[in-house]
């Protein structure tokens, strides 16, 4: 049996075991991939000011993110095709979140719809929302996330226009995987995640198949969603989102001070700074990078949040020592859900949940609400030198 100590570990079981297709398009930038690179990496720049006889007893990840209670601040973060990775994605993920008791937030483009994980799930879960042209589809879609009960809205903003991705291309993404001679050889070696798919409620996009009119199969609902993402989302437009939506709302895609004013003012519950995973505008600075500008722009006006580049509990201890209060996983939780199924994605999160544990330990802290500037060593450029 596999021992699993870390994040790493769940990704080489993930490729093993899943169609190269859909495993690129999890493990992937835009471009050259170098923002995506450096979203991680540049963790790596930051270092950890170790305390000792200090009492480390009693302590706690527990924490809240825009109010709501959670064993830790990490959520899941919303990732288009979850249930490719694995039979059932979305549900087996939403499960593992709220038995552990963090936020999961589904994706417009799931593959399991909203209704199917509100039927699997207990308690209320986060629904991220793509802004579409069809402004019919997108009130519906706002009307059956309320109906399902979500308890925040994450209003995604840096995904207008779609980057490239040169693996999706070449690989020809779809859901369900058209077959290709290339595509079947790779699926003949992935039987057991074959088998599984075999018995999947769907394998489709479940939000959005069945719920607009003039989409029939697979090849339309390509061609649909190439045209509708709303190059024209503007700040008036997020705003009248914010209204039609009337709860918690969570702006996603924030890499600018300017820009997470703007979402401070408008009254949103928190912003995500992010890049998409590196998946959108190769060339920008990662998530961690920007974060201090951000967090020195808009601190005290907006709950700010981190998205991008974590893949252990050091990395999310970093980003809530810079003022973050919370952060969100991709990757490491669909390596551990196309590794293992929901098992998989809890063992994710006990794995980030104990590295985090163990570091605040040993950097002198017993909750994550004590985490500062103070426990963390920042080069003097890490926010780079650039001319204005």
């Amino acid at each position: 049996m596999t021992v699993i100590t870390n994040i790493q570990d769940l990704k080489r079981i993930y490729e093993r075991r899943v169609p190269r297709m859909f495993y690129d398009y999890t493990e992937s930038g835009s471009w050259t991939e170098q923002t995506f690179r450096e979203n991680s990496s540049d963790f790596e720049d930051i270092r950890l000011r170790q305390r000792v006889a200090v009492d480390m007893s009693g302590r706690s990840t527990a924490s809240q993110m825009i109010g709501q209670d959670v064993t830790m601040p990490v959520a899941l973060a919303p990732v288009g095709l979850t249930g490719m990775q694995h039979a059932d994605g979305e549900i087996k993920a939403a499960k593992a979140a709220e038995a552990f008791g963090v936020p999961f937030t589904l994706s417009t483009m799931s593959i399991n719809s909203i209704e199917d994980v509100a039927e699997a799930t207990t308690k209320p879960f986060w629904f991220q929302l793509y802004t579409m042209k069809d402004e019919d589809y997108v009130s519906r879609l706002i009307q059956r996330a309320k109906d399902a009960g979500c308890s925040a809205l994450v209003i995604t903003l840096d995904l207008q226009i779609l980057g490239q991705r040169h693996k999706d291309l070449k690989n020809g993404l779809s859901a369900p995987p058209k077959l290709t001679p290339k595509t079947i050889a790779n699926l003949m070696t992935k039987w057991a995640w074959g088998i599984e798919m075999l018995g999947a409620k769907r394998r489709e996009f479940g939000n959005i198949v069945g719920h607009v009119d003039t989409i029939t199969d697979t090849r339309s609902l390509g061609t649909w969603t190439a045209e509708q993402f709303d190059p024209s989302l503007d700040w008036t437009k997020v705003e009248k989102l914010m209204e039609q939506w009337g709860g918690k709302v969570i702006l996603k895609g924030i890499l600018d001070a300017e820009d997470a004013k703007m979402a401070a003012k408008l009254g949103a519950d928190a912003i995500v700074v992010s890049n998409h995973g590196g998946r959108q505008l190769d060339g920008a600075l990662s998530s961690i990078r920007v974060l201090p500008e951000i967090m020195d722009a808009v601190g005290d006006d907006i709950e700010v949040h981190l998205d991008s580049g974590i893949r252990s509990g050091q990395d999310v201890l970093k980003a809530l020592a810079l003022g973050a209060k919370g952060t969100y996983i991709g990757r490491a939780f669909i390596y551990g859900l196309g590794a293992m199924g929901q098992q998989g994605v809890t063992t994710a999160l006990e794995v980030i949940q104990k590295e985090l544990d163990t570091t605040m330990a040993l950097c002198g802290e017993q909750n994550v609400a004590a985490l500062g500037r103070h426990n963390l060593l920042v080069p003097e450029d890490f926010g780079g030198r650039w001319q204005k």
